[in-house]
């Protein structure tokens, strides 16, 4: 595992490469070959989005 982000701006960063990411994955899909496992993923790497945001929310800065 890494290491624990406590600053507020790399946190922010970490998020915004991590949502940059999907994005870009998610420009790429061609909505007719897509398959339900792909989506699955995609769900899953917001999910892994969203507790980061949490985790991050409550985290003290050190």
């Amino acid at each position: 595992m890494g290491k624990s982000i406590t600053n507020k701006d790399d946190q922010l960063k970490y998020l915004k490469e991590r949502l940059s990411i999907f994005l870009e994955v998610l420009d790429s899909i061609e909505p007719e070959s897509t398959e339900v496992e792909d989506i699955d993923r995609l769900i899953g790497f917001m999910d892994e989005l969203e507790t980061k945001v949490e985790q991050f929310k409550y985290r003290k800065e050190l």
